[in-house]
């Protein structure tokens, strides 16, 4: 066994391009590499490298392997096509009875060897999403690579990156690679994976992205928690600074008592996006006057110099602010709703003007079904997209809806209307809250509804490879706000009004089934079957409504879960297969059985429970109580049992045959009615 260590060292990559180009390159170095059995194999990324190390076998022995190819008296093309699949030459075979037959011997290989052969390749291979070439040559690389460090059991494997003659760069790998840029500058000779963590970590570098992490929450939280302060939580950006510092010392700065009227939204944002600053909270919540940002150098003065720098560039950032605030609410936010018809929503599906006019309709329609006030609803949804020609909004879209708010309140709108504008964006993504407030809920929605039922409209759904309007989430978004709050909606009916303005008729049956399938997700997310959730959604009873369809689901589930369940999940296949022999030979037994047919005490009883259990079902769906659906189905168990025990379906007299037949057609149409059995697996 030995231990491979490869660490590529350049110029600073992007901190978003980091961690994946360091997981793509563990799983090329495991597949190109694989004659070796790479194990306990670890990837590494920082600002200035990524790096891998594996255990690897010491070489691969010698073997011979025998491919047995055509007969001798085959066609010549046969022979020719063995050849070419095995990129082997007419000499390399011999005759062995009535076959050609190839036969090669692998000599044995030093790790070493393979190792510097592979590597350039793998180099080469690795994708960015953005590459540069530097100086005279062609290699590709996200930034200049300044060194290669490949040690095997401490010894370098050697290679080189040229590609022909004529190839300027000629970097070779070697045992040296370097600490932080400005604390401890210079190269320094390594041995081995643990020899590289260490003595990096002497020089001021944290290679192990997950070491130093949690070396900024900590430290944050820590000098935070020392003024009686939090930390914001933002993992995103806690991810991102991670990608940028070697040596992360936290650091906090103040922030002027001026700047703490303006919306807490607004300074985390422009702290966030501009500067990297971590947003503080006092013990109540409430935003503190205090930023904490992330150093990249333990400095000499404690980081006095780096704060008061810093502390001064928020000050300009601030005021940059508190420009846009004091400007945007100099003019009403109703009075800015002409100003939309100048900005494009699409350009098949017209400006946010006609847009804000489809919204205001719909919202109304929808805060009708919900019992909200279509009055407020309107209103909200004719003021929702008025932020978008603000300054503050044009200079951090991340506040769409937000500001909305802010200057609906500063206009004195009604509350529910204000709050309507800031959550009709909601969700935005699969762990944000859905709105709750009945207003909100339906602006929300008619958001939702309108952007898949215009784009649907114009021939632009989702497709394999791309959701470039982010329809599945905005359906994913109804889905939540319809589960969640318990709204019984119908989704057909909504779609059908979202139609109202567009360029043409959204194909609603398309768009149900677009939701259906986000739905499906969204349960299997939740631990439901597969094949389960599809046979609940194959209900043509409640095909719309959303909720009844989650708990059919549900109740599916947990009736397959009980030995009742499983012998009417048999007995329904035992129906289904004996129809699908029978109805090749005589087509389909449809319709009911007749009684004056009956000869055996069970058919009678079989009968009598199918037709009981289909009333109970339908009169279940109507006033929406599945769990009655679920007792109507464990009713029938018993008498199928008893029909399948007593009963020879396959009669000699024809007529017999032909109405107990009709009797398994029947079976398989009453359970059919609570959920598609034929869909279930296993």
């Amino acid at each position: 066994m030995a231990e491979l260590l490869l660490e590529l060292f350049s110029e600073e990559i992007p901190a978003r391009m980091q961690a994946r180009a360091a997981g793509e390159l563990g799983q090329l170095v495991r597949a190109d590499l694989a004659d070796l059995h790479p194990r306990d194999l670890r990837s590494f990324h920082a600002p200035r490298r990524i790096a891998v190390a594996a255990e690897l076998d010491a070489g691969v022995a010698a073997s011979e392997t025998i491919e047995r190819g055509p007969r001798r008296g085959a066609p010549e093309a046969a022979l020719a096509g063995f050849l070419r699949k095995h990129s082997a030459a007419r000499e390399d075979l011999v005759e062995e009875g009535e076959y050609w037959v190839l036969r090669r011997t692998r000599a044995a290989r030093a790790a070493g060897e393979l190792i510097g052969a592979a590597i350039p390749g793998i180099l080469r291979r690795l994708p960015w999403p953005k590459s540069m070439r530097w100086g005279a040559s062609a290699f590709p690389w996200v930034r200049p690579l300044r060194r290669i460090l490949c040690l095997l059991d401490g010894a370098v494997v050697p290679f080189d990156l040229r590609d022909g003659e004529d190839d300027g760069h000629g970097l070779a790998a070697g045992d040296h690679t370097e600490g932080h840029r400005f604390m401890a500058p210079g190269a320094f000779h390594v041995v081995g994976a643990a020899d590289w963590q260490a003595k990096l970590r002497a020089r001021s570098v944290l290679v192990d992205a997950d070491e130093r992490r949690e070396a900024i929450r900590a430290g944050l939280a820590d000098l935070a928690a020392a003024r009686g302060l939090s930390i914001l939580e933002d993992a995103a950006l806690l991810d991102e600074v991670t990608g940028l510092v070697e040596w992360p010392v936290p650091l906090l700065g103040r922030i002027d008592a001026a700047f703490m009227d303006l919306p807490p939204e607004v300074m985390q944002v422009s702290m966030r996006v501009n500067q990297r600053y971590f947003a503080t909270r006092h013990a109540d919540g409430t935003p503190a006057p205090a930023f904490a940002f992330i150093a990249n150098i333990a400095a000499a003065d404690g980081g006095a110099a780096i704060v008061a720098g810093n502390e001064r560039v928020l000050r300009a950032r601030f005021s940059d602010a508190r420009h846009f605030w004091d400007l945007d609410r100099k003019t009403r936010l109703a009075d800015r709703v002409d100003a939309l018809e100048a900005i494009t929503f699409h350009a098949r599906l017209g400006s946010q003007g006609a847009r804000v006019r489809r919204l205001e309709r719909l919202s109304a329609i929808i805060a009708g079904t919900i019992g909200a006030d279509p009055l407020l609803a309107a209103e909200a949804a004719r003021l929702a997209k008025a932020d978008l020609t603000t300054g503050m909004v044009g200079e951090f879209p991340e506040l769409q809806g937000v500001m909305g708010r802010y200057y609906a309140r500063h206009d004195r709108a009604p509350a529910a209307v204000a709050d309507a504008i800031r959550d009709h964006y909601l969700p935005r993504g699969p762990t944000d809250p859905v709105p709750t407030a009945p207003v909100s809920l339906a602006v929300a929605l008619a958001e939702k509804l309108d952007l898949i039922a215009g784009f649907f409209a114009i021939g632009e759904p989702p497709t394999g490879s791309g959701d470039p309007y982010a329809l599945r989430r905005a359906a994913l978004g109804i889905i939540r706000s319809i589960r969640e709050n318990g709204l019984r909606l119908r989704l057909r009916p909504l779609i059908a009004a979202a139609a109202h303005g567009l360029p043409a008729a959204p194909p609603v049956d398309a768009i149900v089934a677009f939701v259906h399938e986000r739905l499906r997700v969204q349960l299997r997310a939740e631990g439901l079957r597969h094949d389960i959730v599809a046979a609940a959604l194959a209900s043509a009873d409640v095909d719309d409504d959303l909720v009844v369809l989650a708990r059919r689901a549900e109740a599916v589930a947990g009736l397959l879960d009980t030995p009742i369940g499983a012998d009417l999940l048999t007995a329904y296949r035992r129906a289904a297969n004996i129809l699908r022999i029978e109805e090749k030979k005589d087509g389909p037994h449809d319709g009911q059985a007749d009684p004056a047919l009956f000869r055996e005490p069970e058919e009678a009883g079989l009968d009598d429970t199918l037709a009981t259990a289909l009333a109970a079902i339908q009169a279940a769906v109507q006033v929406e109580r599945v769990e009655d659906e679920v007792r109507a189905m464990a009713a029938l168990r018993g008498p199928i049992d008893v029909f399948f025990e007593k009963v020879t379906v396959n009669a000699a007299d024809p007529a017999l045959r032909r109405n107990r037949l009709k009797l398994l057609s029947q079976i398989r149409r009453t359970m059919n009615r609570f959920a598609d059995f034929s869909l279930i697996e296993g």
